[in-house]
């Protein structure tokens, strides 16, 4: 097992992993920007060093900062969060030829999945359905156009390298078509540094479900069971739980096999997220894996009582997986509602500055996965979320019930957060009975 473990990253995901690492008597070194000197989430970690200006391409981006902070700190693996590096395989790489672990799969899995048209092929021969499209990418319009009438509108454009809804259109004619894909590759090129995109059937108004899986280095896979993250703005994820409601048992179970045998194909280890899109009619596509840990990873700990993080570790020292698939619970209701630092009411305009008051909520089976205090300034350099409330209870509308009254008691000053939106949320009726999809948000508040 290690004894020192670098975390590239900041903010909540840094906090949670040296909360996981301090449990396994593992000592850890945290990285910051000049933006996040003084945050107290740092004064829990061994060391800490600052490796760079506020903006991430100037700090959390910059890889030979981050390996120099590893070598002087005198550490065997890397956990990389989510977000920054985490799906960066060249940085990967160039941890382990530097001979630092790195807490996520080998890098040539997650170049493979990374790519969407190359996960697609991997799905295609692991005998998972895939949504109908371009066998790679478009290179030419007319041929685009020709596809498109075949498949049937509406389509979608999508960039291959794609994340965020970045390089992304939606076309539902020909001239639609066109343009989008000028747009989107550019979006893409500018995003990514990657202007291939290829074209699927755009599902209209699917629901969003994800399976988590872990898998070790002696080939076992297993899966923890779906979440279901249909509540979206802008493809950015506001609200998930698990299990998904209203789920068929036999799609439930389908869909989780389904996302077994796509990472044994891929050759994929340590944690991971398989996603699927789920139409009107139940039948499920596979879309993207996302390989790293994702942000959304409690409600899954919440229902089976399994430390990802910890495992995620266990698994990168090389041990193998105790757990087995037949034993692994599905206990109750998980849900988590991501609170932002962001003005609902105004178009979800960011809202930096300095939290002046902050009462967050508890009691049985309320947990709040935050690195905020009273006092802590929101940064305008980084993502935006406070953090993360999580509830879990026997049933959905105990869990429902929990996090209204979690809502109610959570007090933020000095800053706008959405909490207001996450109170119409909870108290929709169409939400309540589980009749929503990805567009829920933008067609009932945006």
């Amino acid at each position: 097992m290690f004894q020192r473990i670098l975390i590239a990253n900041r903010g909540e995901i840094a906090l949670r992993i040296i909360r996981a690492c301090r449990e396994m008597g593992i000592e850890t070194v945290a990285v910051y920007s000049e933006a996040d000197r003084g945050a107290h989430y740092l004064d829990l970690a061994t060391e800490a060093y600052c490796i760079g200006p506020p903006p991430a391409s100037d700090s959390y981006l910059l890889i030979n900062n981050i390996i120099s902070c590893a070598e002087i700190g005198n550490v065997q693996a890397i956990h990389p969060g989510y977000g920054f590096l985490a799906e960066n395989a060249h940085f990967a790489e160039v941890c382990r030829s530097c001979n630092i672990e790195f807490i996520g799969p080998d890098h040539e899995a997650m170049a493979k999945l990374g790519d969407k048209v190359s996960a697609r092929q991997i799905a295609i021969d692991a005998k998972v359905n895939v949504v109908p499209g371009s066998d790679g990418l478009v290179t030419d319009e007319n041929e685009a156009v020709k596809l498109a009438n075949k498949i049937g509108y509406p389509i979608i454009i999508k960039a291959t390298a794609g994340g965020g809804g970045k390089g992304m259109r939606v076309a539902r004619n020909d001239i639609n078509l066109k343009s989008g894909l000028k747009s989107a590759a550019l979006e893409a090129e500018k995003s990514f540094g990657n202007a291939g995109v290829y074209i699927e059937k755009y599902v209209e108004n699917p629901r969003h479900v994800e399976v988590q899986l872990l898998a070790d280095n002696h080939g076992k896979v297993l899966h923890l069971w779906e979440r279901d993250c249909s509540l979206q703005r802008r493809h950015q994820k506001l609200v998930e739980e698990s299990p998904a409601p209203n789920l068929p048992k036999a799609v439930r179970e389908d869909m989780c096999k389904a996302a077994v045998r796509l990472a044994k194909t891929a050759g994929y280890t340590n944690a991971g997220t398989v996603e699927f899109i789920v139409d009107k009619d139940n039948k499920y596509y596979f879309i993207e894996v996302n390989a790293r840990i994702q942000v959304e990873h409690p409600v899954s700990e919440m229902i089976t009582g399994i430390d990802l993080i910890q495992e995620q570790i266990k698994i990168a020292a090389g041990e193998k997986l105790e757990l087995k698939q037949r034993s692994i619970p599905c206990n109750g209701v998980a849900m988590e509602l991501r609170i932002n630092a962001e003005d609902p009411d105004n178009g979800f305009f960011a809202s930096p500055g300095t939290i002046t008051e902050l009462r967050v909520p508890g009691g049985l089976g309320v947990r709040f996965d935050s690195h905020v205090h009273a006092g802590y300034t929101i940064s305008p350099y980084y993502d935006s979320l406070i953090g993360k409330l999580i509830v879990h209870a026997d049933t959905r509308e105990e869990a429902l019930a929990r996090m209204r009254r979690a809502i109610d008691e959570f007090h933020v000053e000095g800053i706008k957060t959405t909490l207001p939106l996450a109170k119409k949320i909870f108290n929709n009726s169409m939400f309540i009975s589980a009749e929503v999809d990805t567009t829920f948000i933008e067609r009932t508040w945006c």
